[in-house]
């Protein structure tokens, strides 16, 4: 028990074997008797206590063990069950292959008391119950009656075994507490007391642990006792989940410093964070949880808390109830119909992936979803929520985003239960004093097959594209959005896409800021394509042939090269009486933009921008970007979306000569009253560059609330 050296190894006898100081005298005995040929520190995985790292020695022991030799039976149940992830049948099969007699006895005074007594003809006798217990006791039955089945009541009983009538003593083990575990469905339903309600919740449906040892632990010891009780698979459903760590990968321990305790995560970073962290992952994979993670998902919410707050901003204002008017299909634009469907996609897959334990890829969806709702939807129709006009526009735009808003809440509400919560009460319940306490008292959202559109979901999705195309382009030639263009060209092979984006073409002039917008034939109209070798690939595959290669390249140019592989996929080259065979990623394509043009193009979409600008287009983009400081401004100030200002301070320069040409949109997009010449402070005062020339003005609302 002390770790140290028995009688029979002479100077050892009485040694610990893990002191430093046996460590030495062992070396030095070896010197002494001419044995030792080298000494260092070699760093290798040894036995050792993982809360105190002292070492451990082991020692031989006997044990009690269960013999294996019916694990075929146990493999047969195996593939009854639905393994998540799949490898972890294959992986208890492995187990079941390789294992050896089950040990079912632990050197300790806690824990499960083997019912296993043993006699002095070296015979011994497993009880299978209380009452058989009862009925063979000779001694000690009265100071272990009304105790637990445990140490030291359970030792004081002594038995007279069935057949030889020899008085026998209970072991001194206690058992794998995995046999405890394993009997669990048979141990606490009334298995031995009322077999049909047994029946009621047998098989279980479904159990999750972390998978990490428990192929050799619980899983099998769960499998092994269904299969000598009842040759059935114990559940249905097994799901194994990896392990949680710190964000560098390493186990939390308290000892080393970098364990997050619950109390501290829940109140910096949120509980609903957490969930989300939780649920959002790979079940296969290891959590590395840490703040920094818990930031990124963070903004995930804050956008459905940010979608959630623009309605609540201007419904309040316009006075919006979602239960006064009716909305027909025509009053719906392409995008609300467009936002319908990509939500009733969402709740089919919800449904689906609940359904097959994936709520992780539910939760990656429900991420691009946000980014659909905030940054298109929403942000495409700000202009549907400002307008003063109370119109059926209007009107449908609010029940839309309500409807995908409640749906939204509902689908989040087992996942995220606290911000789905808040959100409901005031999104639902302040508008409708008879809806329902509570979110989790909703019915969960059903389809509607009829809304959605796979076709139309296709179209708004390359639409987005051909825009996401464009920034890029953009952002190739240092063209800020805010500086206007005057044409935006495309290439697109499918006609149907081609006409639902001219027929959207609004769209793309706002996103992109571009005057005119025009679909071309072909995309050597917008980028030139040049081509070479792809000299890692083709050094590998045709070694000193490579230069043979470069030269037909270089003779037969870009066009050549693309048609051939645009049309066979392969490319033959011929040098007398050589001949190789090129493929796609034997060649390098670099686009390069058309003179006067900045391009990008990606997965059969190609996109052109005129770079050229005219001093109308100039003059726009200052005025642009003198909008965006005043936006600022008022934020800053912390102004009402609805608040109309006067402007106090004399504009000059360029900004000056563009508001004379732009001074009714400035106006309007900044709810600008009138811009007084001589500055005041006002409510809130700013100094900034606009095109490096420098402006200070003051804001004041003209009415406040």
């Amino acid at each position: 028990e002390e770790s140290k050296f028995i009688d029979g190894f002479g100077w050892l006898t009485g040694l610990c074997a893990t002191a430093k100081h046996t460590k030495g005298k062992i070396i030095a005995d070896l010197k002494n008797r001419d044995l030792l040929i080298h000494v260092e520190q070699y760093p290798h995985v040894y036995p050792h206590c993982w809360r105190s790292g002292d070492e451990l020695v082991f020692r031989i022991v006997d044990e009690w063990y269960i013999n294996m030799d019916w694990r075929d039976q146990i493999k047969k149940i195996v593939s009854d069950i639905q393994w998540i992830p799949e490898w972890g049948h294959d992986r208890e099969i492995e187990w079941l292959d390789n294992m050896g007699d089950w040990m079912i006895s632990k050197k300790r005074f806690w824990g499960l008391a083997l019912p296993i007594w043993t006699f002095e003809d070296g015979s011994f006798f497993v009880v299978g119950s209380k009452k058989e217990l009862k009925e063979l006791a000779v001694e000690g039955w009265d100071e272990f009656d009304g105790n637990s089945p445990h140490r030291p009541w359970i030792d004081k009983v002594k038995i007279r075994h069935p057949k030889t009538g020899l008085i026998g003593t209970r072991i001194n083990d206690v058992g794998n507490p995995w046999l405890d575990a394993g009997i669990v469905p048979y141990s606490t339903i009334k298995y031995t007391t009322d077999r049909d309600y047994w029946r009621q919740w047998f098989p279980a449906e479904f159990i999750t642990e972390c998978f990490s040892g428990q192929f050799r632990n619980w899983f099998y010891s769960l499998l092994a006792m269904s299969t000598t009780m009842e040759g059935k698979a114990p559940f249905k459903s097994l799901l194994g989940h990896a392990m949680v760590k710190d964000e560098k990968g390493q186990d939390m321990h308290k000892s080393s410093g970098n364990a997050v305790w619950f109390d501290d995560a829940a109140e910096e970073m949120g509980v609903d964070v957490m969930r989300w962290m939780y649920i959002s992952q790979k079940v296969e994979h290891n959590l590395l949880f840490g703040y920094g993670l818990a930031n990124n998902v963070r903004k995930k919410l804050i956008t459905l808390w940010n979608s959630y707050s623009f309605f609540a901003t201007y419904a309040a204002v316009d006075g919006f109830d979602p239960g006064v008017r009716e909305i027909k299909e025509k009053d719906l634009t392409v995008l609300d119909r467009w936002i319908r469907s990509k939500t009733h996609q969402l709740i089919q897959d919800a449904h689906f992936t609940f359904d097959n334990f994936t709520v992780d890829r539910f939760m990656r969806k429900m991420d691009r979803f946000f980014e659909d709702l905030s940054n298109w939807y929403i942000r495409r129709n700000r202009r549907r929520f400002w307008k003063s006009v109370d119109d059926q526009d209007k009107l449908a735009a609010y029940q839309t985003l309500y409807d995908v808003l409640f749906n939204t809440i509902k689908l989040l509400a087992p996942m995220v239960p606290f911000i789905t919560e808040e959100i409901y009460q005031n999104l639902v319940k302040n508008a409708d004093q008879n809806a329902v306490e509570s979110v989790h008292l909703c019915d969960y959202p059903t389809v509607n097959d009829d809304y959605i559109d796979e076709s139309l979901m296709r179209r708004v999705d390359t639409l987005k594209k051909l825009v996401e195309l464009g920034r890029s382009a953009r952002n190739k030639a240092n063209l800020k959005i805010r500086q206007p263009l005057s044409s935006f060209k495309f290439v697109v092979k499918s006609d149907d896409s081609a006409e639902f984006i001219l027929d959207q073409k609004s769209v793309v002039l706002d996103e992109l800021n571009v005057k005119s917008i025009e679909r071309v034939e072909s995309p050597e109209m917008l980028i030139n394509f040049h081509v070479k070798p792809n000299l890692k690939i083709l050094g590998q595959k045709y070694g000193e042939n490579l230069q043979i290669i470069r030269k037909f390249i270089n003779e037969k140019g870009s066009d050549y090269i693309l048609h051939e592989l645009e049309s066979g996929g392969k490319l033959k080259v011929i040098s007398g009486p050589d001949s190789f065979i090129l493929t796609r990623e034997d060649i390098l394509i670099e686009p390069k933009p058309v003179e006067g043009f900045t391009s990008a193009t990606d997965e059969g979409l190609t996109v052109g921008l005129l770079t050229e600008l005219n001093d109308e287009l100039v003059q726009e983009g200052v005025i642009r970007d003198f909008i965006r400081k005043v936006q600022i401004m008022r934020k800053e100030a912390s102004f009402a979306v609805e608040d109309r200002i006067e402007i106090f301070g004399k504009i000059e320069g360029k900004c000056g000569k563009a508001l004379e040409v732009f001074k009714e949109y400035f106006y309007n997009e900044t709810l600008t009253v009138n811009i007084n010449n001589k500055f005041k402070h006002g409510e809130y005062h700013s100094t900034f560059k606009v095109r490096d020339e420098e402006i200070t003005v003051g804001i004041q609302r003209i009415t406040k609330n």
